[in-house]
């Protein structure tokens, strides 16, 4: 089996900064076509605009991935610049702290949709548009036809009050990419998901800005005693994404030094 993606197609959201980011350009320089897509259009412009522009393996899309209607554009893009897709990576979320007694400020709702509702409803288009080419294309039956990567956290097995609304929407994330890879096993479309800590994310980096006394804690609650760059974790993702995870599905890969088997760490920091 191969660990290559050369020539395969893949949407990454969450891509204008941070692991989103690490993880389309990783893509990118390893041979596939990438719609990097995200929110934020002047980050994506700053980070890709003027590849994106030469109309090469490189594109970008900018929207609300919260709307249906974005979603199904971005897949129509998508389509029309490469032909198909291969690869979803859900790599968009955001991290809130919640204040445990304050239904107006404990985040759920919030990241409900942003985090989890958004990753659901980019997946299911993403596996109907990928059926569709298949049958149009008359792929023989039994054919792996894509694979959609959920970023996760360790978080989702942690007990941490003011991270509530970030721990749920993980452990939902987790229990969506197990859902989906029953569902969509039968139609050759694998699902699994990265779950990472101590990772340097651009949540976890904007965070230790405002507490830096956050990094030690961290790195002495983690067993191999750092913190990652994203580039480790990118290796990660490439591998679910290949043909050599070929024969892995619903399964929720840690990335996290060893943490989640301690996780002594207080800090609300993921």
């Amino acid at each position: 089996m191969s660990f290559s993606v050369s020539g395969k197609t893949a949407i990454v959201t969450g891509s204008a900064s941070g692991i989103g980011l690490a993880i389309a350009r990783h893509l990118a320089d390893k041979g596939a076509n990438v719609m990097f897509a995200d929110v934020d259009e002047a980050r994506l412009e700053a980070e890709v605009g003027e590849e994106a522009r030469a109309e090469g393996p490189i594109r970008m899309f900018a929207g609300d991935l919260t709307e249906k209607l974005t979603i199904a554009n971005l897949l129509s893009a998508t389509i029309d610049a490469f032909d198909r897709v291969d690869i979803l990576v859900n790599a968009s979320r955001r991290v809130l702290i919640s204040e445990i007694l304050n239904p107006e400020a404990d985040g759920v709702e919030e990241l409900w949709r942003t985090n989890v509702l958004a990753s659901l409803r980019m997946s299911q288009m993403t596996a109907k548009r990928m059926i569709q080419l298949a049958q149009r294309a008359e792929v023989e039956e039994g054919t792996m036809l894509g694979s959609i990567i959920n970023l996760s956290s360790i978080a989702a097995q942690a007990t941490r009050p003011d991270l509530l609304a970030y721990s749920m929407a993980a452990a939902a994330m987790d229990q969506m990419t197990r859902s989906l890879a029953l569902a969509l096993a039968p139609k050759g479309i694998r699902v699994n998901a990265v779950a990472f800590g101590s990772v340097m994310s651009a949540s976890l980096q904007a965070t230790l800005k405002e507490n830096p006394g956050f990094r030690d804690e961290i790195i002495g609650g983690t067993p191999l005693g750092r913190i990652a760059a994203p580039a480790e974790l990118v290796e990660a993702v490439q591998f679910l994404a290949s043909d050599a995870a070929g024969f892995v599905t619903g399964q929720v890969l840690a990335v996290d030094g060893g943490r989640g088997l301690l996780d002594a760490v207080a800090a609300p920091a993921h």
